[in-house]
């Protein structure tokens, strides 16, 4: 089970946008990065092309390393670590370190 799955809220606690918040819009496993909206806005040269006939300069967000966020606790809003614990029923669930509080529904 991933610790930080998409749509969830994380805090950057390092690098240039150490303190700002965003939803997580993809996870790459295989690199461990995210992608975290709003975080590490880069331009890029689009070329024209048929769903884009204008091209030109876009903005659009980049990946971070995975260890570069944490997840929004969800009872405060600060950053916490995340412990996986296994219910009666026998599903695993994502509970916040700080709060006690279950993440996932």
């Amino acid at each position: 089970m991933q610790r930080v799955q998409k749509g969830d809220e994380v805090v950057v606690i390092a690098g240039k946008n150490k303190g700002r918040r965003g939803a997580v819009l993809r996870v790459i496993p295989k690199t461990e990065r995210v992608v975290v909206q709003g975080i590490n806005v880069v331009t890029k040269h689009v070329k024209p092309t048929r769903d884009n006939p204008q091209g030109g300069i876009v903005k659009r967000e980049a990946a971070i390393h995975i260890s570069n966020v944490m997840l929004a606790d969800p009872a405060t809003g600060d950053p916490t670590r995340v412990r996986i614990q296994t219910l009666e029923s026998g599903r695993k669930v994502r509970v916040a370190a700080k709060s006690g509080q279950q993440i996932d529904k």
